[in-house]
């Protein structure tokens, strides 16, 4: 079966889906549409799509049978909502939406229409990760006792004012922690469970016009009963990579961007040294430390495998729209804690 894609917003993450489309198997890129004519018509150019007028255009060609959402955060509901109630499958780029109520709404209209919702979290693709979340489920770590996430990237002033959503609580949800930090808080949530309770500090310190947080610190503690921290920025010049830290009474592994930088075992197996070789901590890029645009679109051409896949099969997307709740309530129970500060509980 062969399946056409169509894309709503045509900014930066359009390109990185429109990459990974055409590498994916059976797939196509058959239309677009973005809030000015002008924008659709220049991603079409670059793409060898069609530019559509609007999404009810799109949806009107028999041709699109999935579609990607790509417009700011706070407004991904309505065109997938629209999408949806079409009979297309959805996936929305990441966060599915700015809060918990409007993921419930995509999540019960999905089930309503029988179509498949999915989040895009492209790093839980990525081999190095895989690697981790098998030894936690193997439970190589024993009882786990902290698991920390760490983003201290850096974004210009010119970043935030290059577009007037970017530093907004109604269509950015949020700042370093819905925008930037969120792919390192779904992994956190991915390899450790779900949190019960958090408490936490934000500010705004390297930044002007701008409603939302460029720092962020959280403290954890996890329904397994582990603590850890969150600790994530936009204003650490120049911007280090992103880091995952998973402790337990019998392991301990500490992973940079892709790079493990420690992988140790109480009890060692014939694999550890061959986890340590092939992931070993070597040059590469920032991962968007510094430049949100220096990224791999491998990662969503992995994604949209297992989309594709799920809807061939019938089966359930490796992330699909409650996977993608997951990380939007804890960072706006985070925002909660912040402004109250109270310890919330989950």
């Amino acid at each position: 079966m062969s399946l056409g894609f169509g894309i709503v917003g045509c900014g930066m993450i359009a390109r990185f889906h429109a990459r990974a489309l055409a590498e994916l198997p059976g797939a196509s890129l058959v239309g677009c549409c973005s809030r000015t004519r002008e924008a659709s018509e220049r991603f079409a150019a670059e793409t060898g799509c069609v530019a559509y007028s609007g999404i009810g255009e799109l949806l009107a060609d028999p041709a699109v049978h999935v579609v990607t959402i790509c417009t700011p955060s706070g407004d991904h509901l309505d065109p997938a909502v629209a999408a949806m109630r079409a009979g297309r499958h959805v996936l929305v780029e990441k966060p599915l939406e700015i809060t918990t109520a409007r993921c419930d709404q995509l999540i019960a209209v999905a089930q309503e229409q029988g179509v498949l919702l999915g989040t895009i979290f492209p790093s839980r693709f990525q081999g190095c990760w895989q690697v981790v979340r098998a030894a936690v489920q193997a439970g190589r770590f024993g009882t786990l006792t902290m698991g920390d996430a760490f983003v201290k990237w850096f974004r210009t002033q010119q970043y935030y004012d290059s577009g007037a959503w970017r530093g907004t609580w109604a269509l950015d949800g949020g700042g370093a922690l819905m925008n930037q930090a969120i792919h390192t808080v779904d992994l956190l949530l991915w390899l450790l469970g779900d949190v019960a309770a958090v408490s936490a500090f934000t500010t705004t310190r390297g930044h002007d016009r701008i409603e939302v947080e460029d720092v962020a610190v959280a403290s954890l503690r996890f329904k397994s009963g582990a603590l850890g921290v969150i600790e994530a920025t936009t204003s650490s010049y120049p911007g280090q990579l992103k880091r995952i830290e998973i402790h337990g009474t019998a392991g301990s592994v500490i992973v940079e961007e892709n790079q493990i930088r420690h992988w140790e075992f109480a009890d060692s197996d014939a694999g550890d040294e061959q986890v340590r070789r092939e992931f070993a901590a070597t040059a590469g890029n920032s991962g968007g430390a510094t430049d949100p645009k220096a990224i791999s679109h491998q990662g969503h051409l992995a994604q949209f495998q297992d989309f594709a896949a799920a809807i061939r099969s019938g089966a359930r997307p490796a992330i699909d729209g409650s996977e993608g709740r997951r990380s939007v309530e804890l960072i706006t129970a985070i925002y909660r804690a912040a402004q109250s500060g109270q310890v919330v509980q989950l």
